[in-house]
């Protein structure tokens, strides 16, 4: 582990050049930047429920790498990209994504969670889009290069639930595939990481919409993030986390690493997964010396049968969208709005939340006409 350790020069990277990057490229910048905080939040508050020392110095010496991991892929974006512009590519990362996720995906039920919350992510794609045009002049079809729909989603304003909607059924972790763990653990992430951000970016701006549309984003985020939570086994151990959330950071930069197209960041990538490699093998001693069970009883025998892949997903959301936009959750399932009960408690909340309009909407009536515009 000490040779992960090095002068803070070397734990900064050459930030890619916004203007000519691959679209894939910032949004594999972006994913990292969230798995790796996740594994980062993650440890710290393994930490602070553990009174074994072994486990708490493990804890101390990766969380130490994996923060200056997160530096190292963080300095990639670069100072003159803008929070709206982030927000963009964020959201393009996660609505293709969630769609790679939900096509690998053999548990039905999560399969189903993931296209109910790509509609909702397409949408906030689209407010973005029309934000950016808005106030800072710009095109989003620029940064995303056309390989993402810009389009209306699931309407923000119709996103608001009651907490307790947020409620799911969650798998067990002996039923489901590896491949359903990592994908679990990594849309977790994701939606964490646009929570935090648009809550920090509300401070960004002194335009009052701009703000306010941070903040709308922020709150769905949060919700998102409930969604996704609940879906895991919360009969999990620590260190059964522990081991999942190593192989899952691998798996990602393994999966960054075979599709980068930019040479210097594929490098990184190559060897950011070989620091992960280790941790995984130290968590799986860690679980076993612990725990007394072998590592092969939570991972299996088997490999996870495909990577996660950036890429256009035109067809499957153009599907999902004329099939699904119309579904809220109730009692666990989702079911078209109109079957729904008088009595389903979003149905006040929403209209507490929109009682002074929804930024959202606000952002879409107040944009040019002409626009959204493709690049030519």
């Amino acid at each position: 582990m000490s040779e992960q350790f090095r002068s803070m020069h070397e734990h900064t990277s050459l930030p890619y050049d916004e203007r000519t990057a691959d679209p894939y490229t910032r949004a594999r910048v972006l994913l990292m930047v969230a798995i790796e905080r996740n594994s980062l939040l993650t440890k710290h508050q393994m930490a602070r429920s553990t009174d074994n020392d072994s486990v708490k110095k493990h804890l101390a010496i990766i969380r130490r790498a994996e923060s200056l991991q997160l530096q190292t892929i963080g300095s990639l974006i670069p100072a003159d990209e803008t929070p709206i512009e982030t927000a963009i590519g964020l959201e393009q990362m996660t609505v293709d994504l969630t769609a790679n996720l939900a096509q690998n995906e053999a548990d039905d039920y999560f399969k189903q969670a993931l296209d109910f919350a790509l509609l909702e992510d397409l949408d906030h794609l689209y407010r973005f889009a029309m934000l950016f045009e808005m106030t800072e002049g710009g095109n989003a079809e620029l940064l995303t290069r056309g390989r993402t729909p810009i389009v209306a989603g699931r309407p923000t304003a119709m996103q608001h639930r009651h907490p307790v909607d947020e409620l799911r059924a969650h798998f067990e972790l002996k039923d489901v595939p590896l491949r359903t763990l990592m994908n679990h653990l990594t849309i977790v992430s994701v939606e964490q990481e646009k929570m935090l951000f648009y809550q920090n970016a509300v401070r960004a701006y002194p335009e009052h919409l701009t703000r306010r549309l941070f903040g709308e984003m922020a709150d769905v985020e949060e919700q998102h993030l409930s969604h996704y939570e609940a879906i895991g086994d919360p009969h999990i151990t620590q260190m059964e986390l522990l081991v999942l959330t190593e192989l899952n950071e691998a798996y990602n930069y393994f999966s960054a690493f075979q599709e980068e197209s930019d040479p210097a960041i594929r490098r990184l990538y190559g060897e950011l997964l070989g620091q992960e490699l280790e941790h995984f093998q130290l968590a799986v001693a860690l679980l076993e010396r612990t725990e007394g069970r072998d590592a092969s009883e939570l991972l299996g025998e088997a490999g996870i049968p495909s990577l996660i892949e950036l890429r256009p997903n035109m067809d499957y959301i153009e599907a999902v969208l004329a099939t699904q936009v119309d579904l809220q959750p109730f009692d666990g399932e989702f079911i078209p709005e109109e079957r729904l009960p008088a009595d389903w408690p979003s149905f006040t909340f929403r209209e507490r939340m929109n009682g002074r309009g929804s930024p959202a909407d606000e952002v879409e009536k107040r944009r040019p006409r002409d626009r959204i515009r493709r690049p030519a």
